[in-house]
């Protein structure tokens, strides 16, 4: 069978291939309504993405009105409209719901972490499955997957000592677009690269780090571990950009919240970017493309984490032995001005 791609789709369509891409990645600048045909026929056609929907489709019509019980969304802290996760978790819910499922969120307070205790809004006996949003408290992940429930971490505590949690895993892919921006660096001849964040933060700032890492290494360009910050908040790491002698020619951050702040930083030693420093963060946030320069980033596509989301969820919940699997979804490389091309 032929592979559906998305000229197709913009073809039976009639309207541009850009259009469509725009859609399928979450893009802005696009109508609700256009973006809501575009992806309804990229399922009928069995577009690479959405081909589970589609096998499913008849299934989900005859019990989409048939309410199954409650998936859990827990969440440590609260997602505005800047974080990646906002949007993947609108597209989720609608998902979820044409199969009978509601999506019910539960803040996880902090002492809810220190005495390893649900929210009390949380009820056991109506939820089917849990999906928890960046929750990087090991043990009280730990204490989430005893409860004999599916659970699902979207992003979820390092795994530097190798140590695993017993569910299923969904990252954004951390390391392709990271280990092609440091050989584009090395091409033009940038052979001083940095990192900064606190890579034992997440896995996915782990897995950009250690991108960063193994594309030097590859390359056999020396890391210059001045260069390497690991900080927890914006006082350290106005501390550590005072405390060097000299900047490195790049630095990658672990995203662009982190690159903002450094950014700042450097503004107040005299420095300018991307005149003395190159910059490169990831999450591609609204204010990544508002920001003065505009920030080189990594695009996450929102609406595919939500379709593996939704699979990931379904399958658990209907086949509880399945062994436990960790996905990665697709992410993309943008260029902007922070790199000065």
């Amino acid at each position: 069978m032929k592979k559906v791609t998305i000229q197709d789709i913009a073809d039976e369509l009639g309207v541009s291939r850009n259009t469509v891409s725009k859609a399928i990645n979450n893009a802005e600048g696009l109508a609700e309504a256009t973006r809501e045909r575009i992806l309804q026929k990229a399922i009928e056609m069995g577009y690479k993405q959405f081909s589970y929907i589609k096998a499913q489709t008849g299934a989900a019509s005859e019990q989409e009105n048939q309410r199954k019980g409650e998936i859990a969304l827990l969440i440590g802290d609260i997602i505005d409209g800047s974080h990646f996760a906002s949007l993947m978790l609108d597209k989720l819910k609608r998902e979820l719901a044409q199969w009978g499922y509601t999506l019910m969120a539960h803040r996880v307070e902090r002492d809810n972490f220190l005495c390893r205790t649900l929210p009390f809004t949380f009820e056991p006996e109506k939820t089917r499955a849990i999906v928890c949003i960046e929750m990087f408290d090991r043990a009280y992940d730990e204490m989430i997957c005893a409860l004999g429930l599916p659970v699902l971490f979207v992003d979820g505590p390092h795994k530097r000592d190798g140590v695993d949690l017993p569910a299923d895993q969904l990252y954004m892919d951390n390391s392709t677009a990271i280990t092609r921006f440091v050989n584009d660096m090395l091409v033009r001849g940038k052979r001083r690269i940095g990192f900064i964040g606190d890579y034992e933060h997440c896995q996915s700032f782990f897995e950009r780090y250690t991108a960063f890492r193994c594309a030097m290494l590859m390359a056999g360009a020396p890391v210059d571990e001045r260069f390497c910050i690991k900080v927890l908040n914006l006082e350290q790491l106005n501390n550590a950009l005072v405390s060097l002698e000299e900047f490195p020619e790049v630095f990658i951050c672990a995203n662009d919240f982190v690159a903002d702040d450094a950014i700042y930083a450097l503004r107040k030693l005299g420095k300018s970017v991307p005149e003395d420093v190159l910059f490169c963060g990831f999450d591609d946030s609204p204010q990544s493309r508002i920001m003065t320069p505009s920030l080189t980033t990594v695009h996450i596509h929102t609406q595919i984490m939500a379709v593996a989301a939704m699979q990931l969820l379904l399958s658990r919940i209907e086949q509880p032995n399945l062994d436990y699997r960790t996905v990665h979804t697709e992410t993309e490389l943008i260029y902007r001005d922070s790199t000065r091309l």
